[in-house]
């Protein structure tokens, strides 16, 4: 997430130390679509007016919903295009490179049901695309953070249930309601590391990875409809899901168990446990990589990872990316992708989902982005 978040979660957590940039509870995993980028085509829809802007202060709503339309010059609309050359794989959307037709396309595409968990909101295409999903007859459900996003997805909020969509706020239990996931005709889901932001969407490093798995897709939908009525649940793990509150242990695990290579992306670095597990799998002979965008408030971390011998390569701001993908890529072998950030928040207070993936052409095609992203940084203290 971007400073005005950062800002807002430092508040929250006073016992943080407060650097320049204060930390951020951040997104993570992937999303999920088995729509292919050659045959995916987003239709057109009615416009309609602009949510609350990036400055908007913290937890002030606007009282009446938008207006219904949009000047067609609205730079919301525009669909980020893809770039040729990018290694793909079925099931994988890589951020920005690939653009959001996919992404709309999967929104487009139920024929019965919708369910979207989602921490920021602020995209008026999606948004005009799930009205048109429930003006169609299909039941549209959305899940939206309350704690840090309220003054971001209100307009959203506001439009949405006034176009049938039925929308609830996330659950007070969580300390963020930080999931992002679309589920369709109860049998495939996208597990995603993008908010649907789309004034991010042109520099932002995110991932999307789809999932058709009928035991992940019934532990979604299960979590879901608790987290959407309040009521509590501890979620089903499926095959290779990975839930928060209490993923600590699955992701100090999976990099415990590398035994060559380690790659990593992340929005932050606190979390003691993930930073002293990185570092032990450096000190033990694995080739420990990191891509991350600076923040000063990770500092002692990163120096605490390179004395171990980790390789630690960061962004500044958002040229040419900025890093908000969450992934852990284990020996050729696994990866997860996830809206988990490495902090004690993410990993043991957020509502936050995650999957492990063991597809061959995934695991290369991710390889060659981070190679890529890693060549471009600059290593830290330089």
């Amino acid at each position: 997430m971007r400073p005005y978040h950062r800002l807002r979660i430092a508040v929250h957590y006073p016992a943080r130390p407060v650097g320049p940039i204060p930390r951020v509870i951040s997104l993570g995993v992937c999303c999920m679509v088995f729509v292919s980028l050659s045959a995916c085509s987003a239709t057109s829809t009615t416009a309609r007016s602009s949510s609350a802007p990036a400055t908007s202060p913290p937890t002030v709503a606007p009282t009446s919903a938008p207006t219904a339309s949009t000047p067609a010059t609205d730079p919301r609309q525009q669909t980020v295009p893809s770039t040729p050359g990018v290694p793909s794989a079925p099931g994988l959307i890589t951020e920005p490179d690939q653009g959001m037709t996919p992404i709309y396309s999967l929104i487009q595409s139920p024929t019965r049901t919708l369910d979207m968990s989602m921490y920021e909101l602020v995209d008026t295409r999606a948004e005009s695309l799930l009205a048109a999903d429930a003006g169609r007859g299909v039941s549209v459900r959305v899940i939206l953070d309350h704690r840090y996003e309220t003054s971001h997805n209100q307009p959203a909020y506001s439009y949405l249930v006034s176009h049938g969509v039925h929308v609830q706020w996330a659950p007070p239990s969580f300390s963020a309601f930080h999931v992002k996931m679309i589920c369709v005709d109860d049998s495939t889901c996208s597990v995603m590391t993008l908010n649907l932001t789309s004034r991010y969407y042109a520099t932002t490093r995110d991932f999307a990875v789809s999932d058709s798995t009928p035991a992940d897709v019934t532990s979604m939908e299960q979590t879901f409809t608790a987290d959407f009525d309040s009521s509590s649940i501890i979620p089903p793990n499926g095959t290779d899901l990975v839930w928060s509150p209490g993923s600590t242990g699955t992701l100090t695990s999976l990099i415990g168990s590398a035994t060559s290579e380690l790659l990593i992306y992340n929005e932050e670095m606190s979390d003691p446990a993930i930073v002293s597990s990185l570092a032990s799998a450096a000190r033990r002979g694995v080739a420990v990589r990191v891509v991350m965008t600076d923040q000063t408030s990770w500092h002692p971390e990163f120096s605490t990872l390179t004395t171990a011998g980790v390789q630690v390569r960061l962004f500044h701001g958002e040229t040419p990316v900025y890093i908000h993908a969450k992934m852990v890529w284990v020996d050729g072998k696994e990866d997860f992708i996830g809206s988990e950030n490495f902090s004690q928040a993410s990993l043991t207070r957020n509502r936050e989902l995650g999957i492990v993936l063991t597809d061959p052409a995934i695991l290369s095609a991710i390889h060659h982005t981070f190679d890529a992203d890693f060549a471009g940084a600059a290593p830290w203290g330089t």
